[in-house]
């Protein structure tokens, strides 16, 4: 029996020509479907705020972080206009003596590059005279996110402090998680007086306030970069302990730990090669989500003088720096920016932690 090929709407008929054209918005549906299962706006945020700026800082900074330029201190950012008023002139003025009249002379000096401005077409400050004095300057493309009080750039700043929250992320995150998973993964697989002396250590380290103890040790050892990693890890280490613990329970009365036993294979053996990689996924969520608590922590004690100490461009000193300049309304730019760069990242953050648990932890994973 003749089979009749169907035909298009003009008689032609339909071929592998017009394969192309169907599965095209097909494949686009697939992949758009297949990117909302990943958090790509977090890991976007991530990517720029964290992880470039931390590489490439001294590449993509306009300005050295710590030079500042008092000509320039307190500009707002670029989008905020300035402000002027327009006042006439009173008295003469009388150059050689340099007395000036409120309007010309103290308006003159405290504005920037001659923003005193006549308006009636005069060429000189006579009595009678309008000027329009700038009383508040406004920002400029120079400084896109504004200048603090000795006038070094905000993104600058930003940019590198960046830098400070990956390195301390880093280095307080491995060193604590090291300590606390080799004392976890002992304390569960070993017991007894082991396990009753770590989970002992462990509960006096998560009573003590972290707050209190960095005030002490910056008393005694003085803010610097190694007295907040020192915290961090004395902090850090005994959430590490306690997971490695409870998953290592669970791990070694499993059939392949109890064989590998009885083919002679030495302790740190069986817990390197059979412990250790069942509660590595464990780890590395919690790490994650660490990442964004190290950042909140780091920047809390160092608005409070407990941490990085100045003038390195942290964002919680940032924030300090500018929090007398958010009430008077004339610089609350100076902690608005750094305050929504710890917000951002710390968020991005914890969505990447939560969405990285549900991958790797099989009860959670969708099938």
């Amino acid at each position: 029996m003749a089979v009749t090929r169907p035909a298009n709407v003009d008689g032609s008929a339909a071929g592998a020509a017009g394969a192309p054209a169907v599965a095209a918005p097909s494949r686009l549906r697939r992949f758009l479907r297949e990117a909302r299962r990943y958090p790509l706006i977090p890991f976007a945020v991530v990517l720029i705020m964290l992880v470039i700026p931390a590489i490439f800082a001294d590449v993509i900074a306009p300005y050295d972080p710590l030079d500042g330029d008092l000509k320039v201190r307190l500009l707002p950012p670029a989008w905020v206009e300035g402000e002027s008023e327009v006042k006439d002139v009173v008295a003469q003025i009388d150059p050689s003596q340099g007395v000036a009249q409120e309007l010309a002379a103290n308006a003159a000096r405290k504005v920037r590059n001659g923003a005193a401005v006549l308006l009636d077409g005069a060429t000189e400050a006579v009595p009678g005279t309008r000027v329009a004095v700038v009383s508040k300057p406004g920002g400029t493309w120079r400084y896109p996110l504004g200048t603090d009080k000795v006038g070094r750039d905000i993104l600058s700043r930003i940019i590198h402090g960046s830098r400070i929250s990956v390195v301390v992320a880093v280095v307080s995150i491995l060193c604590g998680g090291v300590i606390g998973t080799a004392l976890g993964v002992g304390a569960g697989y070993f017991g007894r007086w082991i396990d009753i002396v770590v989970m002992r250590a462990v509960d006096i380290s998560l009573s003590i306030p972290i707050i209190l103890l960095a005030l002490v040790l910056v008393t005694a050892l003085g803010a610097s970069f190694g007295t907040i990693i020192t915290v961090l890890v004395l902090l850090l280490w005994a959430h590490y302990a306690r997971m490695a613990r409870g998953e290592t329970l669970s791990v070694r009365v499993q059939d392949f730990v109890a064989r590998s036993r009885v083919a002679g294979s030495s302790h740190p053996r069986i817990m390197m090669r059979h412990i250790f990689p069942n509660v590595f996924n464990s780890l590395v969520v919690l790490a994650t989500l660490q990442v964004g608590f190290v950042i909140i922590l780091e920047s809390t004690l160092s608005f409070l003088g407990a941490g990085i100490p100045r003038p390195t461009p942290a964002w919680g000193l940032m924030v300090a720096d500018g929090r007398e300049l958010v009430t008077s309304q004339s610089g609350w730019w100076v902690s608005l920016f750094p305050g929504l760069a710890i917000m951002l990242t710390v968020l991005s953050m914890n969505l990447l932690g939560d969405w990285l648990r549900d991958r790797l932890d099989p009860k959670q994973r969708q099938v």
